[in-house]
């Protein structure tokens, strides 16, 4: 019976130097800019979201007289 699962031989397989399985700078260098834009992006998207949701102040509150830190009644 004969071996279905004979393995090829080598000069059939194609070297493809964009693969970056076979090139281990390439590789390296592809994973350190994915890491770096993906914390770049979820950095500057926290400072976006703190920006658009900061605290503004409103002046125009009113406050009762009864509440103050010196309260006054009305009687």
């Amino acid at each position: 019976m004969e071996n279905q699962f004979t393995p090829q031989p080598p000069s059939t397989l194609v070297d493809n130097p964009a693969d970056i399985e076979y090139s281990p700078n390439s590789k390296s260098r592809f994973l350190f800019l994915l890491g770096f834009f993906c914390y770049f992006i979820f950095a500057w998207a926290g400072c976006y979201n703190l920006y658009t949701h900061k605290f503004v102040p409103n002046n125009d509150v009113k406050v009762p007289e009864s509440t103050t830190y010196n309260p006054t009644y009305s009687k």
